[in-house]
């Protein structure tokens, strides 16, 4: 049972917001219709209260600015992008962003509708409901996979270049960093893409980071500020730099029945990895030691839980 209240607003301020959002959803299935010139004409009456043209004969360059195909996006930058793909939502992610920037962006009724038709034209998948708020940063956007109900909050980075999944019921706090690449040791341009993966009813919580390959079971949690750098089984609460498992939930076989059967990592097969750059064709070998001389071997850690005993 969810424990937000429904708010009203103006009904005529309802009902304008509901005619921009079926005619914007409407022209952005078409396909036909030409994203960056959409997106511009949008973001100069938001923004400057004028139509694109009037703008640029006042102001070109803020004008120009507003125009997706005259910007550029650091995922452009990186080999590991799908040119292609990106090109095709990325007047969508030069909207989305530039919005939030506005106060259109950073009301709730406004933004939230416009940022779920946005993703159900961006993402590779997104199930009903999904509230994302302001702020939110992707690293290409269509490597996204959404299920229902799913909410992310403030100021978090997806950085889905090697893809996140993000289950049915998830919930995502502010300030969280979702990575799915890894760097190599002694070589930065050596950079390995895996998926990270969150279960359902998962909860990562407040400036919590998720390193690239890692499986957050089913009705898991982060706690705030922890650092995964492996994987949670259901119900478990890691902490810590790095996280570990220092509690479990206590749940009823009722319970455990309805939560039961989505992502366990403990049988959850793990993204092997691919190579981002095509001079490191190779898998990275181990690139470490110990200071006393011997090699730091090391595997996927799977955090494992600790025996519960009292308070304290």
């Amino acid at each position: 049972m969810t424990w937000l209240k429904p708010v009203d607003i103006d009904p005529h301020a309802q009902s304008s917001y509901a005619a921009f959002f079926a005619d914007l959803d409407a022209r952005l299935r078409n396909g036909a219709t030409n994203r960056s010139v959409v997106v511009r004409e949008i973001l100069a009456q938001a923004m400057y209260g004028r139509g694109y043209e009037a703008l640029l004969a006042d102001a070109p360059l803020a004008a120009l600015n507003l125009d997706s195909r005259n910007v550029t996006f650091e995922a452009e930058y990186y080999l590991a992008t799908d040119d292609a793909r990106f090109q095709s939502v990325k007047p969508l992610l030069h909207l989305w962003k530039s919005i939030d920037l506005t106060p259109l962006g950073q009301n709730p009724v406004f933004g939230i509708p416009l940022r779920r038709i946005l993703a159900g034209q961006i993402f590779k998948s997104v199930g009903r409901d999904f509230k994302c708020w302001q702020n939110v940063e992707f690293s290409v956007g269509y490597n996204m996979e959404v299920g229902d109900d799913v909410v992310v909050h403030r100021n978090v980075l997806l950085d889905d270049i090697g893809g996140i999944e993000l289950h049915d019921g998830a919930s995502v706090s502010d300030y969280v960093n979702i990575y799915s690449h890894t760097h190599s040791v002694l070589d930065g341009p050596d950079v390995t893409l895996r998926k990270t993966v969150i279960g359902r009813g998962a909860r990562l919580t407040y400036h919590s980071t998720i390193l690239a390959g890692s499986v957050v079971s089913d009705d898991a949690m982060l706690a705030t500020h922890a650092l995964l750098r492996g994987d949670i089984p259901p119900q478990g609460i890691a902490m810590g730099l790095p996280a570990r498992v220092t509690r479990v939930k206590i749940r009823t076989p009722e319970e455990l029945k309805t939560l039961s059967g989505g992502v366990n990592s403990d049988t959850y097969i793990h993204h092997a990895g691919r190579k981002a750059n095509p001079q490191f064709p190779a898998p990275t070998p181990n690139q470490t030691r110990l200071p006393d001389g011997d090699l730091a071997l090391s595997p996927r850690p799977q955090v494992r839980p600790e025996p519960v005993g009292g308070e304290g």
